[in-house]
């Protein structure tokens, strides 16, 4: 018998909403269980440092623990480093530290405060001083996807017609409309985040998991066993389904 598999959806610095997730986890599957994250674990909540203080001392201590990329921690990667890089996937006049991507609460829960006539390069600085050298090498080791034998799971969704060893990292992490309407079969049962929705939902073909921590609203979990679905809860598991 397979044993269960469990994800949490996009964290976004809600360190105590992934201390609550990880107890009922552990609740339902005990302190070995295998966890997938699904990326997103910085900005807009209050503790991104937080946040990753936990996922890189859980990885230390060997928990059975697979981080995938999100796009948020694309962009705090692409900012640490030497020379801080700009993702040409957002909007022209969007960038990481733009009030709607929260890149400033991120930089905020290393005690990093500025204001719109900071200079760039010294807020850069600032930064390569604040952020620890584990944080970073966490970001830039997480991978864009894990597949089971019926599973993928990745943060934002896939590329529909390309096959799951082809599909591109950008649209691993940032896609949406044309992922989300698309209602044909893809490989494998897609489990994804990124997209925030009032409850985690099953649409025939993919499972949203991002709840909208990021926002304020609950931290989502889930419990795999094959394609079959749980959410967890604090009255244990509920049957997701489409």
């Amino acid at each position: 018998m397979t044993a269960p598999l469990y994800a949490i959806g996009d964290i976004h610095g809600q360190l105590a909403m992934l201390d609550e997730a990880l107890t009922r986890i552990e609740a339902d599957g005990g302190p070995d269980a295998r966890i997938v994250f699904l990326g997103d674990y910085t900005d807009r909540g209050p503790d991104s440092r937080g946040v990753l203080d936990r996922l890189t001392a859980g990885q230390k201590e060997g928990r059975d623990w697979i981080t995938l990329l999100g796009n948020h921690d694309r962009m705090f990667a692409w900012f640490m480093e030497d020379t801080p890089r700009h993702d040409p996937h957002l909007l022209v006049g969007y960038h990481w530290l733009h009030d709607r991507l929260g890149g400033t609460e991120t930089l905020d829960s290393y005690g990093l405060q500025f204001d719109d006539r900071t200079r760039l390069e010294d807020l850069h600085a600032r930064a390569k001083g604040a952020v620890p050298r584990r944080h970073v090498d966490f970001l830039r080791s997480l991978k864009p996807m894990h597949e089971t034998p019926e599973i993928a799971f990745v943060h934002a969704g896939i590329r529909p017609g390309v096959p799951l060893a082809k599909q591109s990292e950008n649209d691993l992490i940032w896609i949406r409309q044309s992922f989300h309407n698309y209602s044909g079969r893809h490989p494998k049962l897609i489990v994804h985040g990124h997209t925030p929705v009032d409850r985690p939902g099953h649409y025939g073909n993919r499972i949203n998991l991002d709840g909208g921590a990021g926002y304020g609203r609950p931290l989502s979990a889930a419990v795999f066993e094959g394609r079959s679905c749980w959410l967890l809860t604090e009255y244990g598991r509920q049957p997701l389904t489409p």
